[in-house]
């Protein structure tokens, strides 16, 4: 059979499948794809204009603004995108990209409202098998396996989004103990063990020998990590008996939760949801908060702790945030993702005479490296970078980063693991930014991939920054037309358990001491990504967070969700004066913001951890807090699986906007009813800002009432 027959085969075949005389597919043309080698002559087809649009003020009066525009409640779909936009840099950027044509996320969210599908959004779709894909309705109430609404739904929630959530954060953790091991076994690596004492209180912990030297704790406590990870799903992970909450843990194995090692419990749980497999709606969703609990103590507990460890531990400071950082005449190299274990050696290195003379030599004033998304987060929180001369601070949210690249002064854009769009090629063809992975796991097309090999971590940053120079050599050559939103915002960062313990003297009794008296009537994590959903752009995490600190709610914030506290002031100690009478007296006495920056969204590993020495401290289960965990922009896989750790837990876990499981109600009571009355946490899923707080609010009093709190 010629290539012809065979391509004619499969386009008739895919015409047959889905009842259509024309495949969608063949339709797409080459600008449809983002493949820059099929984007031709970009410079001149997509032009750009920096003049035209309306500039923001100064930073008080966005402040003002701000406020007053959240106030008004108009982020509906009239206005849109712009009427949901906080962040003035990204305001302007966005002006700049709609006016030249190009593709962008808020845009491409408006071109998929009239296609996207109410079964998926419900979780009434499967595609499993050569069956389907298979949509539930009161005509078609079954899969053709025989498959009924409420076993699709929660096997969807497993299989789509707690299975890879999961395996996501152990995967990371795993890539963290890697790192680790390369400290101790490879000096000429470029990687440091930053902080000797917390290895070897961890060690400790997990019963090793901390008596010999730290590059063999590092070796040994690397190797434990690990090992525990791939040990089998039946048998108890060592992980979680060192690190769990004792009375947490009895009740996981009377439930049968108590997992086994990480990467063996996701091939488990993927293996339930073939095809007529498992058929029970209630066991899936159990089996989801066993994950959950992996995914917190095998995942985002420990992959904290060991890039602690490398990077050195928060350290209460104030930083700056936001595009105005970039600077025209500087090698501007913006580090991506969530993994920032190069971006560190990098940034020893940039830091260096020598590297810094190499940018000088170029023309440069020389070179900074700028950390964005959790990546940022993280870089901006840690003690190792602060004092950093080629540290720049952090540019923004998962959101911003195509106009980001807009500015035309990024000279190297480097990411790693996960939230890199995939139309970052085209953005880099058009204004002259080099892309490069430092992960195999992500690869964009025409972009280079670095594999991940922490024993040659220093050359490859050498790399990396030659790469910067080269193309700052290029964009200076070109006499490029450029802008930079001059935007940045003071913030105070560094909270974690160990620095505000610090900051309080050396334990909790003074925290606990305000709830007690009601100064701080609970604690809300607001944590998570943003959306570009009608409502939401950051605009709902602002809004939720300006009323829960007016109602003395003390807010700690993890993921983008910190770049929208910042861009808003909310992480400055002058917003104090936004609060309840109560919360503005404690914050004044400490000198501290309403919002307590923890970093990036896997640091919600790190606020774990606070509740759990709190729930010590207090002598109760984790369950009896008066805490709330909100992710009201949610966006992809990890925060479900975050939020059947919360569950694990014991707490209200707010998920917004709905995961895909209103299709059943089953689903739906066991996720909202069930799971409380079995000592677990529930869910709830409310979308409008003012329901939602109020819900955190009442759930806040009834564990003080609990607690015998009045």
């Amino acid at each position: 059979m010629s290539k012809e027959n065979i391509k004619s085969t499969y386009e008739d075949s895919a015409k047959r499948m889905s009842g259509a005389q024309k495949n969608i597919g063949a339709e797409l043309t080459p600008e449809h794809f983002n493949d820059p080698s099929l984007h031709i002559d970009l410079h001149n087809k997509i032009k750009v204009d920096y003049n035209s649009i309306e500039k923001s003020s100064s930073m008080e009066e966005l402040h003002k603004w701000q406020r007053e525009h959240v106030d008004k409640g108009d982020q509906t779909k009239e206005g849109y995108p712009l009427n949901v936009m906080i962040d003035p840099a990204m305001r302007e950027m966005y002006q700049v990209v709609h006016k030249a044509g190009m593709t962008n996320v808020f845009d491409r969210f408006s071109e998929q409202q009239p296609i996207q599908c109410k079964f998926c959004i419900e979780g009434l779709s499967c595609q499993l098998c050569a069956n389907g894909p298979c949509r539930i309705s009161p005509k078609v109430p079954r899969g053709v396996c025989g498959v009924d609404a409420h076993t699709m739904v929660a096997r969807n929630f497993m299989y789509r989004h707690v299975t890879i959530g999961t395996s996501a954060n152990i995967f990371h953790c795993h890539q963290a103990a890697r790192t680790l091991k390369a400290a101790g076994e490879n000096p000429e690596s470029g990687l440091k063990i930053r902080d000797a004492e917390k290895l070897k209180k961890y060690a400790d912990m997990a019963g090793l020998n901390v008596n010999q030297p730290i590059e063999n704790i590092a070796v040994e406590f690397a190797k434990w990590v690990m090992d525990d990870i791939h040990a089998p799903h039946h048998v108890e992970s060592k992980t979680v008996e060192v690190f769990a909450p004792t009375k947490r843990k009895e009740l996981w194995r009377k439930l049968g939760l108590f997992p086994g090692g990480g990467y063996s419990e996701v091939a488990y749980a993927q293996t339930r949801c073939m095809t007529n497999f498992n058929s029970d709606p209630v066991e899936f969703l159990l089996n989801s908060v066993r994950l959950g609990i992996a995914n917190e103590y095998q995942g985002l507990f420990l992959l904290c702790i060991i890039q602690e460890i490398l990077m050195g531990s928060q350290e209460i400071t104030m930083k700056k945030q936001n595009m105005g950082l970039l600077k025209d005449n500087m090698i501007n190299v913006v580090t991506n993702g969530h993994m920032p274990l190069l971006a560190h050696v990098a940034i020893d290195l940039a830091s260096s005479v020598e590297w810094q003379e190499k940018a000088k030599a170029v023309g440069a004033e020389g070179i900074q490296i700028l950390g964005h998304v959790c990546e940022g987060q993280q870089l901006i929180n840690y003690e190792g970078t602060h004092n950093q001369k080629a540290y720049g601070g952090q540019e923004g949210e998962w959101l911003s980063q195509e106009y980001l690249l807009a500015t035309g002064v990024v000279d190297l854009f480097m990411f790693d693991y996960n939230c890199t769009v995939p139309t970052m090629p085209i953005f880099a063809k058009r204004f002259g930014t080099k892309l490069l992975s430092t992960h195999p796991v992500i690869k964009l097309q025409g972009t280079e991939t670095l594999d991940f090999i922490p024993e040659k971590m220093k050359e490859q940053a050498e790399k990396a920054l030659n790469m910067a120079i080269k193309a700052f050599e290029e964009r200076k050559a070109e006499h490029r037309e450029t802008y930079i939103p001059p935007h940045i915002s003071d913030t105070m960062v560094g909270f974690s358990t160990e620095s505000i313990k610090k900051a309080l003297g050396g334990s909790f009794d003074p925290l606990i001491e305000q709830i007690a008296n009601g100064n701080i009537r609970g604690i809300a994590t607001i944590v998570g990504c943003t959306t570009a959903r009608y409502g939401q752009g950051g605009s709902n995490i602002f809004k939720m967070t300006k009323e829960l600190i007016k109602n003395n709610i003390l807010i700690l914030s993890g993921g983008c969700t910190s770049s929208v506290m910042q861009y808003t002031g909310l992480t400055n100690p002058k917003a104090a004066e936004e609060c309840g009478e109560g919360l503005k007296a404690v914050c004044k006495q400490l000198g501290i913001p309403p919002v307590l920056s923890y970093g990036a969204c896997v640091d919600i590993g790190k606020m774990t951890h606070t509740a759990k020495e709190l729930a010590d401290a207090l002598n109760v289960d984790t369950n009896k807090l008066p805490l709330v965990i909100g992710a009201p922009e949610y966006l992809e896989q990890k925060a479900v699986a975050d939020a059947c750790t919360a569950v694990a837990l014991g707490w209200l876990v707010h998920v917004a906007p709905v995961p895909s499981i209103t299709g059943s109600d089953v689903v739906v009571k066991t996720l909202t009813e069930t799971t409380e009355t079995l000592g677990l946490g529930k869910v709830m899923v409310e979308m409008d800002a003012e329901k939602a707080v109020q819900i955190y609010i009442d759930h806040i009093e009834n564990k003080r009432k609990e607690l015998g709190l009045n």
